[in-house]
């Protein structure tokens, strides 16, 4: 069952205390996200190295993740793995791939051994409703919109274009409590921004914004392009709050790189695995890191550099964006504004997750849902 945050809550000390003094209501709702955000140990792992599309510049293929691994499967390996890392303290588990829902079996493990997950898909597969998948926090690919999407990923492995990715995940994923959209917007798809919202909208989802920039960081479009695309943005926010789950702060930080606690770079992502041999040094330039997070290979022994590509330039992946907010508390004690900023944006990251206190689905929503697919 999912527990109300106050079942996590945490009392607040020391500065915490002192900043939001005769608060009752910012004390609260600190003690409770700092308390629900303690719980979570997260790892991410890839499923496979397989994939039903192949989408133009898709890190894991262009930069060859796909490769130097032999994927394990056995479920019997995959049941034995996930076991030591429910022993090493990791109860979160981020499934992508390749294309995870690809491996069913490989999926309903984790949703078995792990207390929450997160599956990370391009929506072609309907990942079933029923247990053991009904708390799976499913979030769904979608670059660009309108003719955007299909032209840089509806393409088979063959080779071969089709139409209708995003109408097929919507269609798979109609009124599913479950699933949020990972809409990675671009400066050439402005003009469908708000039309893809209202269609996400409008088919009972809710979206987090990604970003990707074509251009480098020192090109003259690059400032000019963030500009116009954090307004509209930001914009959109106001008018979709429900719909859209990003907090303004993590907009202005996927779009522009900076927020209240300066600017992201690999320095300060917490987001990387900390057994690698690569991320010594960074550990231990005193920035803080997720603790126990890896990112496993399908042999279920590689370990990734960090939980995407690798490749740190002009990264502001939203999840590892988050990461770094999320991360960021002993530096938003400064401030009282810094302080509550931070509690917003946590509240925000966590509304993402169906298994989270802060998700605003209810458990009516879901029974309904059940009874609808029954």
């Amino acid at each position: 069952m999912n527990y109300t945050a106050d079942h996590y809550r945490t009392r607040a000390t020391g500065k915490a205390l002192e900043l939001l003094a005769n608060q009752e209501d910012w004390i609260t709702r600190f003690e409770l996200v700092k308390g629900f955000s303690s719980t979570i140990r997260s790892s991410e792992y890839h499923l496979t190295n397989a994939c039903n599309i192949r989408c133009k510049g898709c890190w894991f293929f262009e930069y060859g993740h796909d490769k130097g691994a032999r994927e394990k499967t056995d479920i019997a390996d995959w049941r034995d793995f996930i076991k030591r890392e429910s022993e090493r303290g990791v109860n979160s588990a981020l499934l992508i791939g390749g294309e995870p829902t690809l491996f069913e079996e490989r999926i309903a493990e984790f949703a078995i051994h792990m207390d929450t997950l997160a599956i990370s898909t391009n929506g072609l597969i309907k990942l079933p409703f029923g247990a053991p998948f009904t708390n799976a926090t499913v979030f769904i690919s979608l670059f660009g919109g309108g003719p955007l999407d299909d032209d840089l990923r509806a393409i088979k492995p063959n080779g071969k274009a089709f139409t209708g990715l995003f109408d097929s995940a919507l269609a798979n994923y109609r009124n599913d409590p479950r699933a949020t959209f990972v809409y990675a917007v671009t400066e050439d798809g402005i003009e469908y921004i708000e039309d893809t919202v209202k269609k996400i909208r409008d088919n009972g989802n809710r979206l987090t914004f990604n970003f990707y920039s074509k251009y480098d960081s020192n090109h003259p479009l690059k400032l000019e392009n963030e500009r116009r695309l954090l307004e509209l943005l930001s914009n959109l926010k106001v008018k979709y709050p429900k719909t859209i789950t990003n907090h303004p702060e993590h907009i202005k930080a996927i779009v522009t790189g900076n927020s209240w606690l300066g600017t992201f770079s690999y320095e300060v992502c917490p987001s990387i695995s900390c057994d690698h041999p690569d991320n010594i040094s960074r550990k231990s330039n005193g920035n803080p890191i997720l603790p126990g997070f890896n990112t496993y290979k399908p042999d279920l022994e590689t370990l990734e550099v960090c939980c995407t590509s690798g490749h740190c330039s002009d990264c502001r992946d939203s999840q590892a964006v988050y990461s770094w907010l999320l991360t960021g508390l002993k530096a938003s004690l400064r401030s009282e504004e810094a302080l509550k900023t931070w509690i917003e944006v946590a509240e925000a990251y966590w509304s993402q997750f169906i298994w989270s206190p802060y998700c605003q689905v209810t458990d009516t929503s879901i029974n309904n849902r059940l009874i609808a697919t029954s």
